[in-house]
């Protein structure tokens, strides 16, 4: 359980893609971040917390491992996902602590899926 940080409350967390911050071609440190043998983007997003600095701990100690940290939320339905979590900082503000995270997700998963669910009886031959 060191592993994951659990969004218990809250709606699902907005991802921004990395990819769109692309200056003259170049993506800055984050470009580093979707390197790999694997097809993966990067995205960011913001949680509210009230220890942003025990998060961040968790989540060296386990890079130190060499162990993946994971973001674990609800998505829109309510399934549990996990993204695993690249690069994280924690931000102090008046409202408690920011916790900027950097996750690695499936192209797959920034495209709303759409079901054509046409249920016409003359399909069949009852």
């Amino acid at each position: 359980m060191d592993n994951k940080i659990t969004i218990i409350e809250g709606p699902t967390p907005n991802f921004d893609s990395v990819e769109t911050d692309f200056i003259m071609g170049i993506n800055g440190w984050t470009a580093g971040l979707s390197e790999g043998p694997y097809l993966y983007d990067t995205a960011r997003t913001t949680l509210r917390t009230f220890n942003g600095g025990v998060l961040m701990e968790r989540c060296h100690k386990a890079w130190a491992k060499k162990s993946t940290m994971f973001l674990e939320y609800r998505d829109s339905i309510g399934l549990k996902k996990e993204v695993p979590i690249v690069a994280a900082r924690t931000i102090d503000s008046d409202s408690g602590d920011l916790l900027i995270l950097w996750v690695r997700r499936n192209p797959e998963e920034d495209e709303e899926t759409d079901f054509d669910l046409d249920f016409d009886d003359t399909d069949y031959d009852w």
